[in-house]
């Protein structure tokens, strides 16, 4: 190209706001932005074909401005962000439909009624099941709760080397990844070096490549084409290491180390942004965010409060809520506490959060929606603002002991089997 050449370069047409947010976002920031910013954003992503811009709009999405991408999207081709926000709108479309069917072309509301909206997915801890360790393995199953909230199906069954106890369990490009774990024998715990990651549109289990360090009571979270396996133990020893797995290449490698070791730790992923939650002592939880671009750990944020440390979290736009146990080892009664990342201010919550059967840390967002499960409840509550407040009761997943919960969007007219009463196995095969 002969502008590479050039001391100047003129762009017609081009808004220069928007130009001036594709370079702020290229030096690494994340600027929240508003109507006309985002208008002129996507233009010049568009115009200019910059992914990185288009990346940090998707990650933008949310309910108040998710027609408003969905639309401009569409008119200047901006492919990427046109479906993410489309299906944002499916997910959310029980909300949203009467304001698409009113603001948007025919052509757009019939491309988001042909997507199928993200259904809930849970799967009991299971260890790994031999050859002759048959009498749980009815047990080993992911299910999905149907459109209605009343009955779980099953959706497939886990490979008998596969160990979801203690495992790092995450989902990816709508694709799920079971990594490490468990396998028990007797009193003895050993680490599993079996991983795999199942394809719901293929209906089938494919085995990756282990973690160059074996691990379990580690946090998978999945961002952009990669896995990161964050801590966790080996033989009774905590760990501060942290790998990647690049999908593409389909190989791990070791990244920065976390400041300290760390296993089971609160971690989410939020903006395009992975963060995890650490304890120091006296009554202290950090909140630290990996930059791939730098490789490095960054201190974001400090919480202190009284006999409590944060033991989930999630993010919904630009906050991050910490879920924590209450005053003297009160886990019946959690307690929430919201970090903006915009603000950086602290809000606490106010109420106490039931946490039965530890449901409220199985939490997983959809939209402006947390789902919370345990054995006898699923619980989904609206999320708005500073405040979570109870929305729907559906029927609880039956088993004991720890669960994963997930989304996943499932191929239309697949039909899974009725989940009946079942044998509870917790630690089993």
């Amino acid at each position: 190209m002969k502008e590479c050449r050039q001391e100047e370069i003129h762009l017609k047409g081009l808004c220069a706001r928007g130009f001036l947010i594709a370079l702020v976002v290229l030096r690494g920031e994340r600027p929240i932005l508003d109507a006309d910013e985002i208008v002129e954003a996507i233009e010049c992503a568009a115009f200019l074909q910059v992914e990185s811009l288009a990346k940090h709009l998707m990650d933008l999405i949310d309910s108040d401005n998710c027609l408003l991408m969905y639309h401009t999207a569409a008119t200047f081709g901006l492919m990427a962000l046109y479906h993410a926000a489309a299906l944002f709108i499916r997910n959310m479309y029980h909300d949203l439909e009467v304001e698409v069917r009113k603001s948007l072309p025919t052509e757009l509301v019939a491309y988001i009624e042909s997507l199928v909206p993200s259904t809930f997915v849970a799967v009991g801890a299971h260890s790994t099941c031999g050859v002759d360790e048959t009498i749980h393995a009815g047990n080993r199953t992911l299910c999905y709760l149907d459109d209605d909230g009343k009955t779980w199906k099953v959706l497939t069954d886990l490979p008998p080397e596969a160990s979801t106890s203690m495992a790092g369990v995450t989902v990816l490009d709508n694709k799920l990844y079971v990594v490490g774990g468990i396998q028990v024998r007797g009193a003895r715990k050993y680490a599993v070096d079996s991983c795999f990651c199942y394809s719901v549109e293929a209906d089938q289990w494919t085995m990756i490549a282990s973690p160059k360090q074996l691990r379990y009571n580690f946090s998978l979270v999945g961002l952009d084409g990669c896995l990161y396996a964050i801590g966790g133990e080996y033989e009774r020893t905590i760990m501060s290491s942290v790998e990647t797995y690049e999908v593409m290449t389909g190989r791990w490698s070791f990244v920065a180390h976390l400041p300290q070791p760390v296993a089971g730790a609160a971690c989410t992923k939020g903006m395009g942004r992975i963060f995890v939650c650490l304890w120091k002592p006296m009554e202290t939880t950090e909140i630290y965010e990996y930059l791939p671009r730098k490789d490095q750990w960054l201190l974001v944020s400090t919480l202190i409060r009284h006999q409590s440390y944060g033991h989930a979290m999630v993010a919904h736009r630009d906050n991050l809520y910490v879920m924590r146990n209450g005053p003297q080892d009160d886990f019946l009664r959690c307690m929430m506490d919201c970090y903006n990342l915009t603000t950086g201010q602290w809000t606490a919550l106010p109420g106490h959060f039931a946490n039965s059967k530890g449901s409220l840390f199985t939490a997983v967002v959809r939209g402006d929606s947390a789902f919370t499960l345990n054995r006898t409840i699923t619980l989904e509550y609206a999320i708005e603002g500073k405040t979570w407040k109870p929305r729907n009761q559906m029927k609880g997943f039956p088993r004991s002991g720890s669960l994963w919960t997930f989304f996943l969007r499932l191929p239309k007219g697949r039909r899974g089997s009725i989940l009946n009463g079942i044998h509870d196995g917790y630690g089993q095969c």
